[in-house]
């Protein structure tokens, strides 16, 4: 295995989601002091500024790069977090693209769940056994709401943003898991080895999002 290249203690690594988070943050990193602009239409995964490096990553991927150390930090949403189960400091949640994890059924379904369809089967055993409900979880990709059309299974857990798609498609929300947002991580290690540069950061980003320190 090749070994990762030594950065220099004030130099940041930050893994970043592909899709609808990435515009988002780059824009609040930038105002918090961090000097990003990506380019328009680059094929790069890896984009180098003065001081930062930012990998494009695949969502799920995110939290597996900060939690083993090659990204200092990351932003990525809470239900991928969640998911992930990985060991990863959490000290800001960032306020923007906010939905929540739902169980989602047929309007007036109140058949026992057989079976539920879900992109989280971590989080999806996780509430269903702890409330003693039996049920197999399938996990799917996407259009899960099909799942529950189709009698492929009773429900899904899926996250809601604006509802308008179950809707119009007689679904609607049984439950609510959680809410979710994008949120930073941080490497636990990186936050002490490179405390100068991640505390400012940490410190500007709940200033200016309105955030309270996470417990």
């Amino acid at each position: 295995m090749t070994p990762a290249p030594q950065r220099a203690p004030d130099h940041l690594t930050l893994a970043l989601p592909k899709g609808r988070i990435l515009e988002e943050a780059i824009a609040l990193l930038s105002r918090a002091g961090l000097p990003l602009t990506l380019p328009e239409k680059s094929r790069a995964l890896r984009h180098e500024f003065p001081g930062v490096t930012v990998l494009e990553l695949r969502n799920q991927d995110v939290p597996v790069y900060v939690d083993l150390g090659v990204a200092d930090a990351g932003i990525v949403g809470k239900d991928v977090l969640t998911e992930s189960g990985r060991e990863v400091y959490e000290p800001v949640d960032l306020r923007f693209a906010a939905c929540r994890l739902s169980l989602i059924r047929e309007v007036g379904a109140t058949a026992p769940l057989v079976r539920v369809g879900t992109k989280y089967p971590r989080i999806a055993r996780a509430y269903l056994n702890a409330r003693g409900i039996p049920a197999e979880v399938v996990k799917l990709g996407g259009n899960i709401e099909l799942a529950a059309l189709t009698g492929l299974a009773e429900a899904v857990i899926d996250l809601v943003q604006t509802g308008s798609t179950l809707q119009a498609n007689n679904l609607e929300e049984q439950d609510v898991l959680f809410e979710s947002s994008a949120r930073l991580i941080v490497n636990r290690a990186a936050l002490k080895l490179r405390r100068a540069r991640l505390r400012p950061l940490i410190e500007r980003l709940r200033e200016l999002v309105g955030d309270q320190p996470l417990s």
